[in-house]
């Protein structure tokens, strides 16, 4: 019994183990008819970072300076704008009367011995879709059974290095940084330039699995 209450103890049993700190984001996209409603957020270990709501974008915590943050507004305004005349012009060629839900959730976590661990992860109508394996920057289908959209949706993120090398080190490294810079208690970024990258990288990659999403809604699944 000793024993066991020893190496109970060496285990952590029965103690609070320290939770991790975390940064994610969660952008939902809803497309009925050819209209597109956005609803979306980022929280910063637990605080909510920023707000998307249909074109309204706000940035709860300073992450960044004013001015930095009003050209940023700006352009998640025009990628809203693209994505929804996007999806508009393909329902005009292939009317469709159903709904599709695109969900994106992304982030990292950061465990208190110093390890961390990023993903992004696709669903489609509520069931899973797409994940991006971080450690070989590759995308993989995580759709039950065959669906030609998702091998598209794949072969199309496969293309570029926004949604390859770029979104891996957003995960990896810039993403972390923040954690980092949290845990070490600075109360802030330590560094600004870095924050652009939050919805700068993650709108480009978003804007292209748009597009993927926006050709099925055209083919009515058939790629």
């Amino acid at each position: 019994l000793l024993l066991l209450l020893l190496l109970c103890g060496a285990l952590g049993c029965g103690a609070e183990q320290a939770a991790p700190l975390a940064f994610t984001m969660l952008q939902l996209t809803r497309v009925y008819r050819g209209n597109s409603m956005f609803r979306g957020n980022a929280s910063l270990n637990g605080q909510l970072s920023h707000l998307l709501d249909e074109h309204n974008v706000t940035q709860v915590l300073p992450l960044e300076p004013p001015d930095a943050w009003a050209r940023r507004q700006r352009d998640v305004i025009a990628y809203l704008k693209t994505f929804r005349q996007l999806v508009q012009l393909f329902n005009k060629e292939r009317p469709t009367n159903f709904t599709q839900h695109l969900c994106c959730h992304l982030g990292c976590r950061l465990f208190p011995n110093g390890t961390a661990q990023s993903f992004y992860e696709v669903t489609l109508n509520r069931t899973a879709f797409l994940s991006f394996h971080v450690p070989n920057a590759t995308w993989e289908r995580r759709w039950p059974g065959e669906l030609p959209v998702a091998a598209f949706a794949q072969a199309q993120l496969m293309k570029y290095a926004v949604t390859t090398q770029d979104l891996q080190y957003f995960l990896n490294t810039t993403c972390v940084s923040i954690l980092q810079a949290q845990s070490a208690r600075t109360g802030k970024v330590s560094s600004r330039s870095r924050a652009p990258l939050v919805l700068g990288l993650i709108l480009g990659s978003l804007a292209l699995l748009g597009m993927a999403l926006g050709i099925f809604l055209c083919t009515g699944g058939s790629c």
